[in-house]
């Protein structure tokens, strides 16, 4: 029977093994896959303030900007002033940022169908089964941790 640390260490490898592939593909394509989640972000919620992003992406907003800074650059988001706030700038993806995000979603999602198949349905069932207990479990723990932390304890 294998340990806890040996599955882990697999599930790691496995992510790192499968995020590397995926961001040569996409990056073949034209985008990467860290700038795709900014414009697949914009392409399903709208324009935003960066703010936003970072809040829901769960990035630092330096991070944010300095990524929009090259978004924009290339031309696949644009920054407008928000009507709201004279301070604050509203992105929003541009048709040549629609484009470039659908080029590299299909062989994203080619090569992840290519990688599953290697499971049968029944497979693809347990291992949905089992990571999302897993998913579970950490949120547990995150939440135990935040509501100890909360409290002023310390472990």
């Amino acid at each position: 029977m294998k340990s806890t640390f040996e599955v882990s260490d697999k599930l790691f490898e496995l992510y790192h093994r499968v995020h590397r592939l995926i961001n040569e593909s996409m990056t073949e394509e034209g985008v990467s896959l860290a700038r795709s989640k900014f414009l697949f972000f914009l392409s399903k919620l709208g324009p935003c303030r960066s703010t936003d992003i970072a809040l829901a992406l769960n990035f630092a907003p330096r991070t944010v900007t300095e990524a929009i800074d090259g978004l924009e650059r290339d031309k696949l988001v644009v920054r407008k002033p928000d009507p709201e706030d004279r301070r604050a700038k509203i992105v929003s993806i541009t048709e040549v940022g629609r484009v470039v995000l659908e080029a590299a979603e299909h062989p994203r999602k080619q090569l992840i169908e290519e990688i599953f198949s290697a499971l049968d349905d029944e497979q693809l069932d347990q291992m949905h089964d089992i990571v999302s207990r897993l998913v579970v479990r950490t949120d547990e723990i995150r939440r135990r941790k935040q509501e100890g932390a909360g409290n002023g304890a310390s472990r």
